[in-house]
């Protein structure tokens, strides 16, 4: 990969919101996640510009066939994010095929990608911008990510912890997980 001067590109972060609240809802609570416990989504924003020290364009992917909701997309704007409210058939899942399309668009561009989303429906995808002269990395709880990601590693992936790496969340999600040696903290179980 050649180098890069600082700035001279666009990170794209893409967010397939329902992948990540229903992991985050269903593996990790078990339960609708309180305010207090779903991601600070502006810290990814500012995560992925530290990362890769350039520019990001952030585009969040919402199911909106039954509605659209609000507050939530006046907060993303707020934020930076451009919300891509989408509808279809209840037999469509309409955001995986929207960020699928986004993928293969970002092709033809000369710009670095983040996904965060857990999904497999990707790799295919994902594998195909590896092949090209780009930084490319998922963003996902570690532990739900598709393994198909992990094969993807060993290709130039970027993998980042949501919550580890990111620090996306204000509080600790009850997570288990395998922790590396050299990231033992023992005052974080005492």
């Amino acid at each position: 990969m050649s180098e890069r001067s600082e700035g001279s590109r666009t990170t794209y972060v893409l967010v397939d919101g329902e992948n990540i609240d229903a992991t985050l809802g269903t593996s990790i609570l078990g339960r609708r996640p309180h305010p207090d416990e779903r991601p600070r989504w502006d810290r990814l924003l500012s995560f992925a510009r530290a990362q890769w020290s350039q520019d990001v364009r952030a585009l969040f992917f919402l199911n909106a066939s039954s509605g659209m909701p609000m507050a939530f997309v006046q907060a993303l704007k707020a934020m930076d994010y451009e919300p891509i409210p989408l509808s279809g058939p209840a037999d469509v899942k309409v955001v995986d095929l929207a960020i699928q399309r986004t993928l293969q668009a970002l092709d033809a561009r000369d710009a670095d990608l983040m996904l965060v989303s857990h999904d497999g429906d990707f790799l295919t995808d994902m594998e195909r911008l590896l092949d090209s002269d780009r930084r490319v990395g998922v963003v996902a709880f570690s532990e739900f990510r598709n393994a198909g990601f992990a094969a993807l590693e060993s290709r130039g992936l970027h993998a980042f912890d949501l919550e580890y790496a990111v620090g996306a969340f204000n509080t600790r999600l009850p997570r288990l997980r395998v922790i590396p040696i050299e990231e033992f903290d023992p005052a974080a179980y005492l």
